[in-house]
């Protein structure tokens, strides 16, 4: 089992995945990674977040050490088999919330932690162990004004599927959630908690 002492490192920019798993109160260390998010084009639904935030931890790999913890997540928003991602710009955040309205979609975040290998020959051989949560969303029919009222306001372009449920427009229009909330927000904590404790944490 690991040591409760290993030091638990966020491979993440999100300010929400920061809250969510301090709310857990464990100490962690916040690191920044940049990676290649792109994935192969036969990928669907929650195979596409697993290879991003795996990817995203094998970036951060020659820079593990033997007594830390890595946990790196990724999110998308699945709508009748296409990915809507972070939009781009505010025409295709209007787009993506267009086609969101009046219909149920999923949410999928993969959540990856990585450790060195005890036989590792390298250093930037890492194990990595990989969940995944799904969550059904259903949206209300939204006009053109709530959509644009949003994106100006809110700015959703860090975003996947141009929306934070947390916000305006999950207020006034998820009208039904099959899952974790949280994984909405991207980042499935009860997950990640059942995880760590089975790590010892």
């Amino acid at each position: 089992m690991t040591p409760v002492s290993q030091q638990i490192l966020l491979g993440s920019a999100s300010p929400r995945r920061k809250a969510l798993l301090a709310g857990l109160d464990l100490p962690f260390t916040v690191v920044a990674i940049d990676a290649d998010e792109s994935y192969p084009a036969d990928l669907k639904g929650g195979d596409i977040p697993c290879y991003i935030s795996r990817a995203k931890a094998q970036a951060y790999a020659d820079r593990l050490m033997p007594d830390q913890l890595l946990i790196t997540a990724d999110t998308i928003v699945w709508l009748e088999d296409q990915m809507l991602g972070k939009p781009h710009d505010d025409a295709e955040a209007v787009a993506m919330l267009r086609l969101l309205s009046g219909k149920t979609h999923q949410v999928y975040t993969a959540v990856t932690f990585a450790e060195k290998s005890p036989a590792a020959n390298s250093e930037s051989q890492v194990v990595l162990s990989t969940l995944v949560d799904k969550t059904d969303v259903t949206f209300a029919e939204l006009t053109d004004e709530q959509i644009r009222y949003y994106v100006q306001k809110y700015r959703p372009l860090d975003k996947a599927g141009a929306y934070g449920v947390q916000e305006w427009i999950g207020y006034v229009a998820c009208t039904h959630m099959d899952g974790s909330y949280f994984n909405v927000m991207g980042f499935p904590v009860h997950l990640v908690y059942g995880e760590l404790k089975r790590r010892g944490f």
